[in-house]
């Protein structure tokens, strides 16, 4: 199984290549995240967060009852933000950030482009979660951390605690 890898890594802050190939070797990683992120109770998952540093991501929103369905799955490959609107505030979490979660603004609805796992281009638009968790994926892609987007004192509260935790 694939290994989440956790801030302070600094592969965490790379930038992702785009993927040129839609083979079997690329399918095989998508099915791995999918499993991870199910393990670990994530709603997404990119692919710099099990070390490998391409522009691949997984969301699978949770429904009224908190269950995640494989059918709501969504594989996004090189994954462009084309249109964003509106703002929203919401408590954000984070795999490679585990046990942290603070308030971030992101866009309230967005518009995606990307591929999926055969290199077909499609587009989706989502708003509220979905939309948050779409800006939050593709962040990772970019070497950015939702720690990154929080206020100073937010930022050195998560320093601190991080800290109190390497010391437990």
């Amino acid at each position: 199984m694939l290994e989440v890898i956790t801030y302070p890594n600094t592969m965490l802050r790379q930038i992702s290549k785009k993927v040129e190939v839609f083979d079997e070797a690329l399918h095989e990683l998508l099915d791995g995240m999918y499993e991870v992120m199910l393990k670990k109770n994530g709603v997404g998952i990119s692919a710099i967060q099990v070390a490998r540093p391409i522009r691949a991501l997984l969301i699978c929103i949770p429904d009224e009852e908190g269950m995640q369905h494989k059918e709501d799955l969504l594989e996004i490959i090189n994954p462009e933000i084309i249109q964003n609107e509106g703002e929203i505030c919401f408590n954000e979490g984070c795999l490679s950030v585990p046990e942290f979660y603070e308030d971030v603004k992101r866009s309230k609805n967005i518009k995606v482009s990307y591929q999926d796992r055969y290199g077909n281009h499609k587009e989706i638009e989502a708003s509220d979660y979905l939309a948050v968790a779409f800006q939050h994926e593709i962040d990772h892609l970019n070497g950015v951390l939702f720690i990154d987007k929080l206020p100073i004192l937010k930022r050195k509260k998560f320093e601190k605690e991080l800290k109190r935790k390497k010391k437990l």
